[in-house]
């Protein structure tokens, strides 16, 4: 893998920010387990994605990615509305991106 990469997971995660997303855009490199300094079973994943630069990035388990998409532009970076219940109450909040945009 190439270039940069939109890439989305099964799951949210926390990004080097603090909040949560549920994708990463960046550089991808390929990494196995012995790289990262683990040792893996057979019930886990013995690959990973890291998205970013090696000053900002995020390491995905292999299983844990949904799609890598190829982009030759950045996404679009936009602000979405965010409804919840807060103790009872209706609060809307405005989120950053749901795509963290590593290096």
């Amino acid at each position: 893998m190439k270039g940069k990469y939109l890439v989305t997971t099964d799951s949210w995660f926390f990004a080097p920010d603090g909040l949560q997303y549920c994708a990463v855009y960046g550089d991808v490199e390929i990494l196995g387990d012995a790289m990262l300094g683990i040792s893996t079973n057979k019930g886990s994943t013995n690959w990973y994605a890291m998205v970013g630069t090696e000053a900002n990035h995020v390491i995905v388990a292999g299983c844990q990615i949904h799609y890598a998409v190829k982009c030759l532009k950045r996404p679009i970076d936009t602000a979405k509305d965010e409804h919840s219940i807060h103790e009872g109450k209706f609060v809307k909040s405005e989120r950053p991106s749901r795509i963290y945009f590593a290096g």
